[in-house]
């Protein structure tokens, strides 16, 4: 290696600034120096006056250095002081992007956030933080995803009245209400406030971002008085502005209220665009209210917006939910003749359409389809088929189709994890789910509400409710954004159990919490205090949720039918059931089977029989239940002439009898003596009963479960289990987890609920969020 010319460190700078001082820099003409340039000597050429004119060559320098100087780019210590000198000199010319690309760089690798340090407290040794270099540290902030760091810079700001650049704040107010955490929408309406303050005019996007922050929290109120206060500011709102609100409403159900808003709009001479006509497809397509859709569409036609893909792929969504799957196709056949070509959206509609719907030979056509015209397939894809197999309960092929997507370059996600961690919990396999969970946080994959809820739903299925509350609460504290399935999963846990007033604590804190329920939601605790004889008060319920302006479907209706019926009071029930098809309301067969069952448990069998032939006459469908539920009230009364007609017209209609059926025919005629056709009819039982008794496990599986109960009942198993439990009940989860991976290294099990404790471990370990917010 060249020496350099000069071995005197003075002599080196002078020679080094010497080469920096020219116009075009050649950065080969610094390699003998390499072995000799330290961070101190790179400092001191860094705050040279000479070179302070010339921006990029000092830009050019220290990346060099960075590349080529071992001891000053390791260590980001070292290479701070030689950033924090350079910084000034590329604001005062305006060299704003150079700067926050090498902030971005340093901030990557700034592990101990040294950085961050030394502009929240500097130091007198480098100059105070100008306005320039906290306004574009809050950019490189949040470039990097971390919004509650760049808060803390713009709280810096605050505190010495700098008022930040509006594109600055906007990119943090946008940055803070996505970030997964249930405190961002508190954070992002201060620091909204604070900068209005500090003197910063907001315009249109400022209000925007506010206003989608508003409703991925739900707060539908705070929206619309945001977007009231635009005015104030001079701004106007936009497509965007009601297309965002309209988009939150329509996703809740909340129809009417997004009515009264597209007036509004209206009469602010906004007319709907693409987007606004696209929501409202997806709005009425969500709701089932199909009819609605398709005339929005034809609005669109009308209103020289011609449909897109996007338009379509919502309206077979909501034709393949409803189990249309023929309309479904040729409406994807339609979008050929109007240039509009099927995209892996539309194909995955229909491939998880058919799977729903019990038809996975024809869902696979549609894979195939997929593949022949060339439309690539995507992790969604992957994750649909995936879902499948996990409902079908078919775990090694769920493994394979694993292995296939990593094979096709397409890494698990967390709907994958999520995914998988559900099937194994419904399957009793605590240990693989577990063992899921581990490798999700492994990857880098944040548990999210999905996976926490979960867990509480096993948690609440093994009845262990106060551990439920518990990991409620304290994944809350976390920064976990609890939504209305988290409440409503421990709300029904409760129902179960019978524990009304509980059920109804979780309810209100819910509503403390301001989660706004859906149609779900209030569905769940409808039903629960139906099933607990307290209809009245469910009726209470359903007032309420027609006030916040959602929509009842069947099962609001029917849950309400039902608890009368179990309370005995039939003649209330036909009220309710006559006074809410008057407002729409759409009887199903399970309407009808629970009014048939109400009247023949009271001994009403005519008029059960007549409510069923005018049932059967408007051409509405019955299954084996309702047939159920009429033959064996006939074969009570001794009517089982009348109860053989309508097992023969059971049959007729291809709906296969069951044990049920059987059972009371058997029986009627042995108890009137007809015994030769009790024996017919209990020879025919017996065959539907060899076609029906498949084993639920293959002989595998059974010695699987046989040996995994012996290994759990094994005293060093329960041991262990115990021991880990205890770590867990002291928040040791790192220890337990130590411990857990030796015990199994071991080859020992451990227990089905130290699983389960495992689990709420691994959920409790994520860091709180508010904390490092604040």
């Amino acid at each position: 290696m060249e020496k350099p010319p000069l071995s005197k460190p003075d002599e080196m700078i002078k020679t080094i600034i010497s080469i920096l001082n020219t116009g075009t820099v050649e950065l080969h003409s610094l390699t003998p120096f390499t072995h000799h340039l330290t961070p101190i000597l790179i400092l001191s050429i860094l705050s040279s006056k000479t070179l302070s004119s010339r921006p990029n060559n000092l830009v050019s320098f220290f990346r060099w250095c960075k590349s080529h100087i071992p001891t000053f780019s390791q260590n980001p210590t070292k290479t701070l002081p030689s950033l924090l000198i350079l910084l000034p000199s590329l604001f005062r010319h305006n060299k704003y992007s150079d700067a926050k690309s090498l902030i971005v760089d340093f901030i990557s690798f700034d592990r101990q956030n040294d950085f961050h340090r030394s502009i929240l407290h500097p130091t007198r040794a480098y100059p105070r933080p100008s306005r320039a270099l906290l306004d574009t540290s809050i950019g490189a902030y949040v470039q990097l995803g971390r919004p509650h760091l760049a808060s803390q810079i713009f709280k810096k700001m605050k505190r010495l009245c700098l008022c930040p650049n509006l594109l600055t704040c906007n990119i943090l107010l946008n940055s803070l209400v996505r970030y997964p955490s249930s405190y961002s929408i508190s954070f992002t309406r201060e620091i909204f406030t604070d900068a209005i303050k500090l003197g910063v005019s907001p315009n249109t996007n400022t209000f925007n971002i506010l206003i989608h922050g508003y409703c991925l929290a739900n707060k539908f109120n705070d929206a619309v008085d945001s977007l009231n206060l635009m005015a104030e500011y001079h701004c106007s709102p936009d497509h965007v502005t009601y297309n965002t609100i309209l988009d939150a409403l329509c996703k809740k159900g909340k129809l009417s209220e997004a009515r009264d808003l597209l007036v509004d709009m209206k009469n602010r001479g906004l007319l709907p665009n693409k987007n606004t006509y696209n929501i409202l497809v997806n709005g009425y397509c969500n709701l089932s209210w199909l009819k609605e859709a398709a005339h929005i569409i034809e609005l669109m036609t009308e209103n020289n917006t011609l449909p897109d893909v996007w338009t379509y792929n919502m309206l077979i969504s909501g034709l393949c939910k409803e189990g249309r799957l023929e309309e479904a196709l040729r409406v994807r056949d339609k979008m050929a003749s109007l240039n509009l070509y099927p995209d892996v959206v539309t194909y995955n509609t229909l491939i998880d359409g058919y799977l729903e719907w019990k038809k996975s030979l024809e869902a696979f056509k549609v894979l195939d389809e997929m593949k022949e015209k060339g439309v690539r397939e995507s992790v969604v894809t992957h994750n649909i088929l995936i879902k499948w197999f996990c409902k079908e309960g078919k775990m090694d092929e769920v493994n394979d189709r694993v292995r296939e997507m990593e094979k096709s370059g397409f890494s698990p996600d967390a709907v994958t994890y999520n995914t998988l961690i559900d099937a194994y919990c419904k399957n009793g396999m605590m240990g693989e789910a577990f063992k899921m969970m581990d490798e999700m946080g492994k990857k880098g994959l944040k548990m999210d509400t999905f996976t926490l809820n979960t867990v509480l739903h096993t948690l609440c299925q093994e009845k262990k409710l106060d551990e439920a509350y518990k990991l409620l609460n304290s994944a809350n504290k976390r920064g976990y954004f609890l939504d209305e399935v988290t409440y409503g999963t421990l709300i029904m846990g409760y129902f179960k159990d019978k524990k009304v007033e509980k059920a109804l604590k979780i309810w209100d804190e819910m509503k403390e919490k301001n989660v706004i329920p859906t149609i779900i939601t209030y569905n769940s605790i409808i039903a629960g205090l139906c099933q607990s004889g307290k209809t009245e008060q469910a009726l209470n319920k359903l007032n309420e949720l027609l006030e916040s302006g959602l929509v009842p479907d069947e099962y609001t209706y029917n849950s309400i039918i039902h608890g009368y019926c179990c309370e005995g009071d039939t003649e209330k029930a036909f009220q309710f059931h006559n006074k809410m098809v008057e407002k729409s309301f759409k009887p199903d067969v399970f309407t009808c089977n629970i009014l048939l069952r109400a009247l023949c448990r009271e001994g009403m069998i005519e008029k059960a029989l007549k409510l069923f032939h005018m049932w059967v006459s408007k051409g509405k469908t019955t299954d084996v239940v309702t047939y159920n539920i009429l033959i064996t009230s006939l074969c009570k009364e001794r009517r089982i002439d009348d109860a053989l007609v309508f097992f023969k017209e059971m049959e007729d209609k291809k709906l296969r009898p069951d044990n049920f059926t059987y059972n009371a025919i058997v029986g009627a005629l042995t108890d009137m003596g007809r015994t030769e056709e009790a024996e017919v009819f209990s020879s025919q039982m017996a065959e539907e009963e060899k076609l029906l008794n498949q084993p639920l496990l293959p002989d595998e599986t059974q010695d699987t479960v046989k040996s995994e109960s012996l290994k759990e009942s094994d005293s060093s198993s329960m041991a262990h289990s115990e021991s880990i439990n205890e770590l867990c009940a002291k928040g040791r989860y790192k220890d337990a987890m130590s411990l857990f991976e030796e015990v199994t290294q071991k080859g020992i099990s451990v227990s089905r609920f130290t699983y389960l404790t495992l689990m709420e471990g691994l959920l409790k370990r994520r860091k709180s969020t508010s904390r490092a917010v604040r």
